[in-house]
C-alpha cells in the first residue's frame, strides 16, 4: 500500500515537473526584453538615459537584451562617444533598431548603430550622413576639418572591425556624407536584418550569437515580453531644455524679467524668474554651437529697444532693434544641421512681439509717467473757467472751474463777471486766476 502511494506521489511530482518545464519554455524562463526609445538629437540627457538603461539591464538577471529603438538626426560628438563606450562595455546584448518606418540613424546615430551588438532597420528607413560638423561655434579651417574627418573615419572603422561590419561603407558615410536605405544596409553588412515591427525583430534575432564584453551569448528572444523604460521626469525636462527653440525662448524671457526688475527695483519676482530663465537658457545653449556675433546682435537689439523708451527716435531705434534681433537670432546657432537651428516660426513672432512690447506697452507706460498731472492741486494749474463775480486785487470773488465754484483772487487787472479765466496758482483752497487770453 505504501509503495502504491509512493508511486502516485512520484507520478504527481513528475507531472508537476513536466508542467513547470513546459511553462518555463513557453514563458522564456521568465526572461524579458528591455526597450528604450531615442527620438531626437543625441545629447547628454540621451546619453544618460542609455547609460542608466544598460546599468539597469545588467543588474536585472531577467533581461535577455536591451533594444534601443532609434530615430535621430545626429547630435553631440561627446554624447555619442559616451554611448558607444557604454554599449561596447555592456554585459547585456544591445540591439539598435532604426524604427518606425520613415526614421533614420544619421550622423551620431550611424556610429551608435555600428557600435551595437546587433543592428536592425524597419522598412523605409536609412542610415548614414555621418560627416562631422562644427559644434564649437567657430568655423573650422581646412586643416582642422581634415583632422576631425580623419578622426571620425578612423573611429567608425575601429567600430566596424570590433563588430564585424563593413568599414568601407562606414568611412564613406563620414568622408562623403553618404546615406543608404535599409535594403542596401543589409546587403552591404552595415546592419544585420530588416524587421517591420518588434515581434518580427525578436523572432529574427532569436538564436543569433553575439559577442558582449562578458563573452559570446546566444539570444533567446522569440515570444518574450517587452519591458519599456521611459525617461524620468527630470530627464524629460532637461531633454526638452536641449531644444534650441526652447533655449531661445528662455533667453528672451530672461531678458524680459531682468528688464522689469531694473525698471521697477524691488519687484523681486520678475528679476527672480528672469534669472532662472537665463540660467536654464545658458544650460541649454552650452550644448549648442553658439555664434558670439549672433549673441551680441541680440544684446544690442535689447539695448536699442530700451533706448527707444527714453530717446525720441520716432521708431528708428525700434526698427534697428527688430532687424538686429532677427539677424542675431538667425546667426545664434552656428551649424549647417537644420535640427540644431532656431526655427523661423519661433524667431519672427518673438521678434515682433518684443519690438511691439517695448515700443507700445513699455513706451506708453513711460510716456504716461511723463504726462502732465491732471488730478489734484497740480491738475488745476492751467485749467480754465468763468468768473461768477467781479474779481479785483483787493476784492476776491468766485469762479466756476472744473465743475465747481471756487474762491478766487487775481494779481492782475480787474476781471469782470462772466469773463473767461485761467488758473495760474493755488493758495490753499483759493485759486489765483487771470483773464484767459
Amino acid at each position: 500500500m505504501r509503495h502504491k502511494h509512493a508511486r502516485v506521489l512520484l507520478h504527481l511530482a513528475l507531472l508537476w515537473l513536466g508542467f513547470a518545464v513546459i511553462y518555463a519554455t513557453a514563458d522564456g524562463g521568465g526572461k524579458t526584453i528591455m526597450a528604450i526609445t531615442v527620438n531626437g538629437a543625441i545629447n547628454p540627457v540621451v546619453a544618460d538615459h542609455i547609460s542608466k538603461a544598460i546599468t539597469s539591464a545588467e543588474a536585472d538577471q531577467s533581461i535577455e537584451a536591451l533594444v534601443i529603438e532609434m530615430d535621430t538626426p545626429g547630435g553631440l560628438d561627446t554624447s555619442m562617444r559616451q554611448i558607444v563606450k557604454d554599449i561596447r562595455k555592456s554585459l547585456v546584448p544591445v540591439i539598435v533598431y532604426v524604427s518606425p518606418s520613415g526614421s533614420r540613424a544619421a550622423s551620431a546615430g550611424a556610429f551608435i548603430a555600428y557600435a551595437s551588438h546587433l543592428a536592425a532597420m524597419a522598412p523605409g528607413t536609412n542610415i548614414g550622413a555621418a560627416s562631422p560638423v562644427n559644434m564649437g561655434g567657430e568655423g573650422m579651417d581646412k586643416t582642422m576639418k581634415h583632422k576631425v574627418t580623419n578622426d571620425a573615419a578612423a573611429y567608425i572603422r575601429s567600430l566596424a572591425d570590433a563588430t564585424g561590419r563593413n568599414p568601407d561603407i562606414g568611412e564613406a558615410m563620414v568622408r562623403k556624407g553618404s546615406s543608404i536605405p535599409e535594403t542596401e544596409a543589409v546587403k552591404n553588412n552595415v546592419v544585420e536584418l530588416i524587421a517591420k515591427d518588434f515581434t518580427e525583430l525578436l523572432a529574427a534575432v532569436d538564436g543569433r550569437t553575439v559577442k558582449t564584453s562578458a563573452g559570446e551569448r546566444k539570444l533567446a528572444t522569440k515570444g518574450l515580453t517587452v519591458k519599456r523604460v521611459e525617461m524620468t521626469l527630470r530627464q524629460k525636462i532637461f531633454d526638452a531644455l536641449a531644444n534650441p527653440n526652447i533655449a531661445y525662448m528662455l533667453m528672451m524671457l530672461g531678458f524680459y524679467g531682468l528688464f522689469f526688475e531694473l525698471s521697477n527695483p524691488g519687484a523681486i519676482l520678475p528679476g527672480l524668474l528672469g534669472a532662472v530663465c537665463l540660467i536654464l537658457a545658458f544650460y541649454s545653449l552650452q550644448t549648442l554651437p553658439i555664434n558670439y556675433a549672433g549673441a551680441l546682435l541680440i544684446l544690442m537689439a535689447v539695448i536699442m529697444f530700451m533706448l527707444e523708451i527714453w530717446v525720441p527716435s520716432y521708431g528708428m531705434l525700434t526698427l534697428g532693434g527688430l532687424v538686429s534681433l532677427v539677424l542675431g537670432s538667425l546667426m545664434l546657432i552656428d551649424t549647417p544641421e537644420d535640427y540644431l537651428r532656431i526655427s523661423l516660426t519661433v524667431i519672427l513672432p518673438i521678434s515682433l512681439f518684443t519690438a511691439a512690447f517695448f515700443f507700445f506697452l513699455v513706451g506708453s507706460g513711460v510716456r504716461a509717467q511723463r504726462a502732465k498731472v491732471i488730478t489734484g492741486i497740480e491738475g488745476m494749474i492751467g485749467a480754465e473757467g468763468s468768473s461768477e463775480t467781479d474779481i479785483a486785487r483787493d476784492a476776491p470773488g468766485k469762479v466756476f472751474v472744473e465743475g465747481d465754484i471756487w474762491n478766487a483772487v487775481t494779481e492782475g487787472n480787474l476781471i469782470p463777471k462772466d469773463a473767461r479765466v485761467k488758473v495760474v496758482a493755488m493758495k490753499g483752497l483759493t485759486l489765483v486766476v487771470e483773464k484767459a487770453g
